[in-house]
């Protein structure tokens, strides 16, 4: 019911902009902070962040805000692939696609991790090698571990470096995330933390309020379309602010980089005001069934100019795959 909810939501979001004219991320930064924080379902939030405090945060970034918006429309948003580290790619194709990534711009690369300890040391070990020391490659688990094996798989690898540790564990474990980070905390490189990621699962902005709260994740992975769309992920953006806690949204999914670019890109203009520690994922996978598909340039992700939420699939494609009916299911 909440995933159907956020559709709607969406949808409604993506009609506003087009009838402004803008852009999705465009029509969000041209709202008062008033509007925005009327925006927000407050219940069950208040004791992490109130109206009012929203209000305050979203005042003192409006000074700057045209021109970072100016700035993402001739820079971009910095973005990270996924693309280089599947599971089941041999040691070469991660190298190679590593290398790719690097030379393209990204500022990041994601390793998948957990299915064997002997296999992630020795990819992760790979990648290292062909990228250098300070490169950053996050390892993402796709809540494989429980708290303990988590800790312990991870700092076997902590000699490598890495980035981040993405979805570690369940992700409705509030305390156990909280646990593997300072189980973390010393497991780095000369005794620095590998901080822990998580969002990409979790149900509501209630959750977001507890994993901040609790202080168990470094980096906030809001999705465009778990919670209850576009406003839900507003109050997790203002949360995240609020508790100084970047966001790097997940998009490995279906159109889920063309919807989320507008949330990270009204998050830099209005709500955090920093690029510091913040990128988008990019997977590169089934753009072209979009009327205004993400672009990527030098690693980074081109503004959206076209009005909307970029989420208008092309006719031919929503025909041609229409279960059950549609041509491509006829065989099956």
């Amino acid at each position: 019911m909440h995933l159907a909810a956020g559709a709607v939501i969406n949808a409604a979001w993506d009609l506003a902009a087009r009838r402004a004219g803008l852009p999705l991320w465009q029509y969000l930064t041209s709202l008062s902070p008033d509007t925005i924080v009327d925006c927000v379902d407050w219940r069950y939030l208040t004791d992490a962040l109130t109206p009012a405090a929203a209000r305050d945060l979203l005042a003192d970034r409006l000074p700057g805000r045209a021109e970072r918006a100016e700035e993402l429309l001739a820079g971009g948003y910095p973005a990270y692939t996924t693309s280089a580290g599947w599971l089941g790619y041999d040691d070469a194709k991660v190298t190679r696609r590593a290398l790719r990534a690097q030379a393209d711009g990204f500022a990041m690369v994601k390793l998948k991790v957990g299915a064997d300890l002997h296999d992630d040391l020795r990819r992760f070990t790979a990648a290292r090698e062909a990228l250098g020391p300070d490169f950053p490659i996050g390892i993402d688990a796709n809540q494989r571990w429980g708290v303990g094996e988590a800790i312990g798989w991870v700092s076997a690898l902590g000699h490598l470096g890495p980035y981040w540790i993405e979805e570690p564990t369940s992700p409705d474990e509030i305390l156990g995330h909280a646990a593997i980070r300072t189980g973390l905390a010393h497991a780095g490189p000369g005794g620095s933390p590998i901080r822990v990621a998580t969002g990409e699962h979790v149900h509501n902005r209630i959750m977001f309020k507890q994993l901040l709260q609790a202080d168990a994740v470094d980096v906030v992975q809001i999705d465009s379309a778990r919670v209850a769309g576009v406003n839900e992920n507003l109050a997790i953006l203002l949360m995240a602010a609020a508790f100084g806690k970047p966001v790097c949204p997940h998009a490995g999914g279906v159109g889920l980089c063309e919807l989320v670019q507008h949330l990270s890109f009204f998050d830099y203009t209005s709500v955090s005001a920093s690029l510091s520690g913040r990128m988008i994922e990019y997977v590169d996978h089934l753009h072209e069934h979009f009327a205004d598909p993400v672009r990527i340039v030098n690693g980074r992700y081109a503004a959206p100019v076209a009005p909307g939420f970029s989420a208008r699939m092309h006719e031919e494609s929503l025909t041609r795959y229409a279960f059950p009916d549609g041509p491509e299911w006829k065989d099956v």
